[in-house]
């Protein structure tokens, strides 16, 4: 199975939104929702923007929470959810350092980005990266050597979010100011 990388440079990131939104319209979430969410770091005068979204853990604290096992990583190293199994009780969402859950009240389901999986097996991206005209988005295999997004993270200059917590954030990497 394919292992994928998703990298967001924050040097590049302006934090207009386009890939919150267009993670909205992908996913029919309410006006306002999305699975992105963006954080505003550092000097007020130029600001960092870091956009959050599920970091697809290797070590995914919401799958152990989850007492239904309704919240699963696959092979391919995406968190995903199994709806039908999904009891609504909100543990993953609580269990997520990342606040990447959000919870639909009218499906009952404790939802988060699942990498629009759906079209990356069907060789597209995912449509936060298509939306981000800064190109500050960068999606590909991490399974191939070769691939731009692997020799980043080999080099060093992509690197995990927060990886003090332990999760071993697996698919997600940024690439920071001074990098």
């Amino acid at each position: 199975a394919a292992r994928y990388a998703l990298i967001v440079d924050t040097r590049k990131c302006t934090g207009c939104g386009a890939c919150k939104h267009a993670c909205q319209i992908r996913n029919e979430l309410e006006e306002g929702t999305s699975y992105i969410h963006i954080l505003t770091q550092g000097d007020p005068s130029k600001p960092t923007f870091v956009p959050v979204q599920c970091q697809h853990c290797a070590n995914p604290p919401c799958a152990k929470a989850c007492p239904a096992r309704a919240t699963y990583r696959d092979e391919s190293g995406v968190v995903l959810i199994k709806e039908n199994k999904c009891v609504g009780c909100k543990y993953c969402e609580v269990a997520c350092p990342y606040h990447a859950r959000i919870f639909d009240e009218e499906r009952g389901v404790a939802d988060k980005c699942g990498l629009c999986l759906d079209y990356v097996v069907q060789g597209k991206n995912p449509a936060c990266v298509d939306a981000c005209v800064m190109g500050a988005r960068l999606f590909g295999r991490l399974d191939d050597p070769a691939s731009e997004v692997a020799r980043l993270i080999a080099s060093g200059a992509a690197v995990p979010f927060h990886p003090e917590f332990g999760t071993e954030p697996a698919v997600v990497h940024y690439i920071f100011q001074g990098a």
